[in-house]
Order: structure tokens, then C-alpha cells, then sequence
């Protein structure tokens, strides 16, 4: 498949998307988020694929924010369509996919870049990483899950003053706020990202699946996360990893997932 603004690599189960619009800083606009959303859907059904790492190209910016060009002259209905639409078709997708997405947050991660690496399932920065949501200098609030996420990963009050203020946050105070779990030299990102992907990989990845939807439960109103982690737990025994898993565990051997 032919895309525009995104490069797509595979090796090794792991699958890097990387988001190429270098000149924009890798803004988000209407193509790279169809983009994004056609990689993602077609990653989700490659059995050679176990783990995904999505990252910006260039050394400056993982995503500077949308493209504001798009939709500086919108009204109302769509304004609210575009948070909508875009939330559905991409943010939401990637929390919810099976496997596991890291994002690499090289540089800047601002407004909607920063809810894009949100959305991941988790978060690694380069020590050069700039994140924020300054969506209220521009007279909006973030529209692509932004005031949802950010008060589940550091906190509603520093969420608050984040959202507030517009201001940025440098790599070393996302990870102390819980937003990004490891902070490692730019030059190394990517081979840091694989090295925790590689361990991923060692796992059944049914049970992955079932682990990600169990968490992510947790914070979707009305429903019990512990009634879903019941049920997927009950599950994993209906399957060939966890025979395999377990009988490995008792022949101390390594065992061999098949995701099956």
C-alpha cells in the first residue's frame, strides 16, 4: 500500500511507523491521519507483526501538533466533526489495537502529536523532548482525547496546569509525571524501543491482547475492568500458549508463542 506522508518498516515482528513530513515538523493533517489510520489497520491483521513503534522523522519533532492550516476557517459543526471523526478513526483505534504500540517521541510532541503518543500504549523520549497541549493559546481545547488521557497518565491537577497554561514539559518532568516511561539519548531511541519490543515478543501475544483490553476497561465509563479481567483470564485457558507457556514453565524450557 502506497502512502504519502508515513514510512513503514518490518523486522523482526516489530513494525516502525514513521511519520514523514519533516518540513511541517510532522504535523498531523487530514492525509497523514488516513495514513496512519490504513497502517495501523493493516499492521493489526499481519500475523509477522507483533509489536508497533510509531515515531517522527527527523531529529526535531515527533509531531509539532495538527496541521492548523486545515482547519483555521471551520465552523462550529466542524470543528466538532473533526474531533470526532479523528478520535474514532485513529486516536481511539490505536489505544484499543490488539498489539502493543510504543511510541518514540523524538523532539517535539505538542497539541495533537502529544495525544497521538498518548493514545500509544505506552511512551519513550528522547532527551530532547518537548511535550505539551497549548491548544488554549490558540482559543481551542485539545480535541483528540487530550483532556482525557493526560489526567489518567500524570494526574487532573498537573493535567490542569499542563492544559491551562500551554506550556511545555522537557523529557526528564514527563517521566517523573509518569507521562513517558524511560528517557534515553536521541541517537538510541529507536534501538531502546526495540529492545523493550523484543521482550514483548517473547510473550504470548493472545495474552498481551487480552492484558491491553483488561487495562484499558478501567477507564471506559460504565464498564468493570474487573469483570474483564475475569473473563480474558478465564480465556487464556482455551488456548495453545497457555499449554504451551505452562508446560514449557514445568520443563524449564523457553517457551515458543504461536499467538494461537
Amino acid at each position: 500500500m502506497n502512502y504519502e506522508n508515513i514510512l513503514i518498516s518490518i523486522e523482526e515482528k516489530i513494525a516502525t511507523i514513521t511519520i514523514n513530513r519533516p518540513t511541517k515538523l510532522n504535523a498531523l493533517n487530514k492525509t497523514t491521519i488516513n495514513d496512519l489510520q490504513k497502517a495501523f489497520k493493516l499492521l493489526a491483521k499481519n500475523n509477522d507483526v507483533r509489536v508497533i513503534v510509531l515515531t517522527g522523522s527527523g531529529e526535531k519533532a515527533f509531531v509539532a501538533g495538527a496541521d492548523i492550516s486545515e482547519f483555521a476557517n471551520y465552523s462550529i459543526e466542524e470543528g466538532t466533526a473533526l474531533a470526532a471523526e479523528g478520535q474514532e478513526k485513529l486516536f481511539d483505534f490505536i489505544e484499543n489495537l490488539k498489539k502493543p504500540v510504543i511510541a518514540a517521541v523524538n523532539g517535539f510532541a505538542l497539541g495533537g502529536g502529544l495525544e497521538l503518543a498518548m493514545a500509544c500504549h505506552f511512551r519513550i523520549a528522547s532527551d530532547n523532548a518537548k511535550m505539551g497541549l497549548p491548544e488554549v493559546s490558540l482559543g481551542l481545547i485539545p480535541g483528540y482525547g487530550g483532556t482525557q488521557r493526560l489526567p489518567q497518565l500524570v494526574g487532573k491537577g498537573r493535567a490542569m496546569e499542563m492544559i491551562m497554561t500551554a506550556g511545555m514539559i522537557n523529557a526528564e518532568e514527563a517521566k517523573q509525571y509518569g507521562l513517558v516511561n524511560h528517557v534515553v539519548p536521541q541517537n538510541e531511541l529507536i534501538a531502546y524501543c526495540n529492545t523493550i519490543a523484543e521482550k514483548i515478543i517473547k510473550n504470548a501475544p493472545y495474552a498481551i491482547s487480552k492484558a491491553i483490553k483488561a487495562i484499558n476497561t478501567n477507564y471506559k465509563d460504565g464498564k468493570n475492568g474487573f469483570e474483564t479481567e475475569i473473563k480474558s483470564f478465564g480465556k487464556c485457558f482455551g488456548t495453545k500458549d497457555f499449554i504451551e507457556g505452562t508446560t514449557a514453565f514445568l520443563e524449564k524450557r523457553k517457551a515458543v508463542f504461536t499467538g494461537k
